[in-house]
């Protein structure tokens, strides 16, 4: 089955399972276990023989276990740590010693994972796929980790969550850390006796994800076949799921992994056979191949009733409404009849219930993400809005998302009127800066005109587009007008084609390239 339909197939948000092999394929600074430990190793010791030696003690039928090595290796590197007070690691020796003064008993070794890898430089070749991938966001559920680092957390801007605090959370829009952060190394999971706190204490929050995995589409990412994580979930599941079952086949149905295979662009999902020793073979579904993108661009195109998105908001409510937070609660089949309040929950009929998610103005604070999202279903609403000649509204960009919106010419109009009226006549003053900080810093310019200088720049080519949107991404109060000036502007110069050009450099007399 083509990947397109295995997609088409969900009624559910998916749930994505996130492993070594995404961080290996996006950063430049990864590692997969057995390569972070020997890094550890060799950085103590400058040289390998160590770590192999470790190793050797903890094979068993070309099996490695590394929960073992990297136990005793935490042993020996906080024992080195501790007899070198002020050596390469002196850092990592004061934290340690600065938590101990607190009562906080963290490692030294779980310090330093910490500290390696907080920070990440994206591959610059992974780019246009990172694009693709950030579209997806709109359509899953939750996200399931096993990775340290924060990327798929900064990428899907999702709330991130470790240890108890996935039994209180709210699925939707969150980051399952469930072996630990960087930003908590305290709850880093990488050893034996992690492992076995980890089993011991976990039970709760097993049973919060099993509820995702009946409930939701799972797609692993950046596993392999034989991963014991894939294998200890399934286990886990066909524990308490007779394999037999209506529900267990739609468990198997919902599940995905995606295998990576160097250079395929295989698009075919297949049936695969998982021998579970001293367990029932299972079957589940899998694609083998390097087409990443393939797969991102059906999983962002999904269209299900109800946005994941919106269950983030609802469920949110809900779980206040449960609380006994300061919500009011009125039940009524009549919306109009509720008072103005600051949130309402309305379940009912399409026919009473006129349901408008976003104004004018947060599209433009959300400019960015539904952009970077592609999120072509909440663009919709846009010929529903009343957008008037007066308003600065960016419909260039939008437009490339959203093909079917019957207002496009009108708002095009609208804007290329409103930019013409900014920049007609406009004297070119500030023509010898070719970047948004001297502009800023330049005190012959006027605090009142250094918007205006800053799209004259954009307009006459001086000021990268790059340079301009990583400014208005930051922007610090995107509800201002100076901010909608210059997100039009730079709407303009990304997105317009040639035609609307032509059109706006006879409208304003500037030539517009």
């Amino acid at each position: 089955m083509h990947i397109r339909e295995f997609v088409k197939n969900f009624t559910n948000h998916p749930v994505l399972f996130v492993g070594t092999g995404i961080s290996l394929r996006y950063l430049e600074n990864s590692f997969t276990w057995d390569g972070l430990l020997s890094y550890i190793s060799n950085k103590i010791k400058g040289t390998d023989e160590f770590y192999y030696d470790i190793k050797s003690k903890y094979e068993k039928d070309g099996t490695f276990d590394y929960s073992k090595i990297a136990k005793e290796l935490e042993n020996e590197f906080n024992e080195v740590l501790k007899n070198d007070r002020g050596g390469e690691f002196k850092d990592i020796n004061d934290v340690f010693y600065e938590n101990m003064k607190c009562g906080i008993n963290i490692s030294r070794f779980k310090l330093y994972i910490s500290q390696l890898l907080s920070s990440y430089k994206i591959k610059e070749s992974k780019q246009i796929e990172i694009s693709e991938l950030k579209k997806v966001r709109k359509n899953i559920g939750s996200v399931i980790t096993t990775n340290y680092d924060s990327f798929i957390e900064d990428i899907f801007e999702f709330k991130q969550l470790i240890g108890n605090e996935i039994l209180l959370s709210n699925p939707y829009g969150s980051v399952y850390k469930i072996h630990g952060c960087v930003e908590n190394p305290g709850k880093i999971i990488i050893t034996e006796d992690d492992y076995k706190v980890f089993d011991e204490k976990y039970e709760l929050i097993r049973a919060q994800l099993l509820s995702l995995f009946i409930h939701n589409p799972i797609i692993f990412l950046g596993y392999n076949i034989g991963d014991i994580n894939i294998k200890g979930i399934l286990r886990t599941i066909f524990t308490y799921i007779n394999p037999n079952t209506p529900e267990a086949e739609k468990i198997r149905r919902n599940f995905l992994l995606v295998e990576y295979d160097e250079g395929s662009q295989n698009p075919e999902v297949t049936d695969h056979d998982i021998d579970m020793s001293g367990f029932s073979t299972i079957r589940i579904n899998k694609i083998k191949t390097d087409n990443f993108l393939e797969i991102y661009k059906h999983l962002a195109d999904l269209s299900l009733p109800v946005s994941a998105m919106d269950i983030r908001k609802v469920q949110t409510i809900v779980k206040e409404i449960y609380a006994g937070g300061n919500i009011e609660v009125s039940i009524t089949e009549d919306i109009d009849a509720l008072k103005n309040g600051e949130k309402i929950l309305a379940i009912g009929s399409l026919k009473t219930i006129n349901y408008e998610f976003q104004t004018t103005s947060e599209l433009m604070e959300n400019y960015f993400k539904i952009i970077d999202e592609s999120n072509h279903q909440l663009l919709k609403l846009i010929d529903k809005y009343r957008i008037q000649k007066n308003q600065y509204f960016p419909i260039y960009g939008f437009s490339k998302i959203q093909l079917e919106l019957e207002s496009t010419r009108t708002l095009k109009d609208i804007q290329n009127e409103k930019i013409s009226n900014l920049i007609r006549g406009a004297t070119d003053f500030a023509e010898e800066h070719t970047n948004i900080k001297d502009i800023l810093q330049d005190d012959n310019i006027s605090q009142s005109r250094k918007n205006l200088a800053i799209v004259l720049g954009i307009v006459k080519d001086r000021i990268q587009l790059n340079t301009i949107e990583n400014y208005l991404r930051e922007y610090p109060d995107k509800k201002t007008t100076d901010y909608r000036k210059l997100l039009c502007v730079y709407d303009y110069k990304k997105y317009a084609e040639e035609d609307d050009r032509l059109v706006l450099s006879k409208l304003s007399g500037v030539n517009l390239s």
